[in-house]
């Protein structure tokens, strides 16, 4: 048995500079998604030069403009390459959010990737604390 899953999946309530610059990182993270995890890391590290820090309002802005372009990144399976789209789209901004991987402390075990602004998950509906990281681009 299934259970449906609600996905905020609106392209044309984007404006089409917005969109495009989204559906950009989208691609991008779904290649950098392929890589080892040190790869992504060296990656994300060099991206991130020169940003200033993401506050969670800009960055909650980006995780919204990732799921309203891509229905992959909505999905539950999703959160590697949406966690990358929306630290890509906020580099785009000038910005960089905290890019953080790691797993939940409370069953059922699972690895998830997520981002953080003013050392907060955004996006997440769960406490700071329901998360172990493992390593962080912060």
């Amino acid at each position: 048995m299934s259970t449906p899953e609600a996905v905020p999946y609106r392209p044309r309530s984007v404006p089409l500079p917005t969109r495009l610059a989204a559906r950009l990182a989208v691609v991008c993270a779904h290649l950098l998604a392929t890589q080892p995890p040190a790869r992504i890391r060296a990656v994300l590290r060099r991206v991130r030069r020169g940003a200033r820090p993401a506050t969670v309002a800009e960055t909650a802005a980006a995780l919204n403009t990732v799921l309203a372009v891509s229905l992959t990144a909505g999905g539950r399976k999703g959160c590697l390459p949406r966690s990358l789209a929306t630290v890509l789209l906020c580099r785009m901004r000038g910005q960089w959010p905290t890019w953080c991987v790691g797993v939940r402390t409370r069953p059922p075990f699972a690895a998830h990737a997520w981002v953080e602004a003013e050392a907060e998950p955004v996006g997440e509906d769960c406490p700071a604390d329901y998360f172990q990281r493992f390593f962080t681009v912060g």
